[in-house]
């Protein structure tokens, strides 16, 4: 062979294992948590939060090759839980869906698993159907939201379709629960946008929460939209190629505009149209949600403004209103949100009782493969880690009123 080639191959050998980052070691998750006795509950459940991650060898190392593979595969050796799908007719004509599913053993406490999906999902995504199916082998029951629009088999029966930070659809499948299960502690769990929305929702203060939601989880989401995808922002981090976030955000882009072009019928006809100023051309044009949004989503929910909708959409301008129990979890090397912008959750679980943040060095975006060489386990670190997070925050509530009742007691 000539030096030349070898040079070549050299070179392309390096890069490779640039990419894969696999001089990479495994980490100790780190975790920020101003509550000691409430880590401790939640180490007593989830001890491998104390453990190093361990990804897949060959490529669990690449945030992006981690955010890839889950958005092609989603899991590997995905189980289909059969479950009930719940239909709910809305003020507004919206046809809400969620799927119920029961636990597969006896749990001593009867505990319900809210799951909002990441943006475009529900409850037929692999993802979803790998940690339901976890969940309900250690006694969980759980309801999956189905944002509305995104299920292929249900029509789109109103003028909108789900978006960054509305909760009302989160809080119509949380009331349909207690009004099913009136004994029943809830923990709500979202993934990705769904984490925006259920921290949201915790957070609202307009909000009839119901007293038997004892905790929340959130998975992989940005926190502030405003920082993220606002034009004109000197950190608007989906907008730039670096760390080639332009293309996640163009594919991110397209699934919103088939699910948009897929129900026209309804979401573009011609009174809303005129009644809402959409110019159809616009929105097939749209290469950006920030475009998308300005030309379809401010204009159909009334907002002044594309940044005047993020800003009521992010989850961090909630935060201090949240009084529940709460577990955020984020990945350093998540393509999608930048290490910058997890500062302000650190801070956060740093000052406020009952909330931990962890956070990987390693996973991407959703991923968090652990594992193998090259082919992982079929249940991945995330599922694991968040079936004892659960378990945490249902000691940590029991233990609480445990000790309300005694001191009751003793009075």
């Amino acid at each position: 062979m000539s030096p030349a080639f070898l040079t070549a191959i050299a070179v392309i050998l390096c890069i490779l294992f640039r990419l894969l980052n696999v001089n990479s070691q495994p980490v100790k998750p780190q975790v920020w948590c101003v509550d000691g006795t409430f880590m401790d509950t939640i180490y007593k459940i989830a001890p491998l939060l104390r453990d190093p991650y361990v990804p897949t060898r060959l490529w669990g190392f690449s945030g992006h090759v981690q955010t890839i593979i889950h958005s092609i595969v989603g899991r590997v050796k995905c189980p289909w839980p059969l479950g009930e799908r719940i239909y709910l007719k809305l003020a507004d004509n919206s046809t809400l869906t969620y799927d119920l599913y029961q636990p597969l053993i006896e749990h001593e406490d009867d505990i319900t698993v809210a799951i909002c999906p990441g943006i475009g999902n529900t409850s037929e995504s692999v993802y979803i159907r790998t940690f339901v199916h976890y969940a309900q082998c250690h006694g969980y029951r759980c309801a999956v939201l189905n944002h509305i629009g995104a299920l292929q088999s249900v029509q789109v029966t109103s003028t909108r379709i789900f978006t960054y930070g509305h909760t009302g659809d989160f809080t119509e499948m949380i009331n349909s629960l207690t009004k099913r299960y009136p004994s029943t502690n809830i923990v709500a769990v979202g993934f990705s946008l769904g984490g925006n929305l259920v921290t949201k929702y915790m957070g609202e203060a307009d909000v009839s929460r119901p007293k038997n939601i004892i905790g929340g989880v959130s998975i992989c989401q940005g926190y502030n939209a405003v920082e993220v995808l606002s034009h004109g922002r000197a950190t608007n981090w989906l907008l730039n190629w670096q760390n080639f976030r332009r293309f996640y955000l163009y594919v991110m882009t397209e699934n919103v505009k088939q699910i948009i072009m897929k129900h026209r019928q309804m979401l573009l006809s011609d009174e809303l149209k005129q009644r809402c100023k959409l110019n159809e051309r616009d929105i097939v044009a749209a290469a950006t949600l920030p475009e998308l949004d300005e030309a379809y989503t401010r204009r159909v929910h009334n907002f002044q403004s594309v940044t005047e909708l993020y800003k009521w959409s992010s989850s961090i301008n909630y935060l201090q209103n949240i009084d529940t129990p709460m577990v955020f979890f984020n990945a350093k090397d998540d393509p999608l949100v930048p290490a910058d912008l997890l500062k302000p959750i650190r801070e956060f679980a740093s000052k406020k009782s009952h909330t931990m943040y962890v956070e990987l060095a390693h996973g991407g975006h959703l991923g968090f493969y652990e594992g193998g060489l090259f082919y992982p386990n079929p249940v991945t670190w995330l599922d694991r880690a968040l079936v004892a997070v659960i378990g945490g925050l249902v000691l940590s509530h029991n233990d609480f009123h445990t000790k309300s009742k005694a001191s009751l007691a003793t009075a």
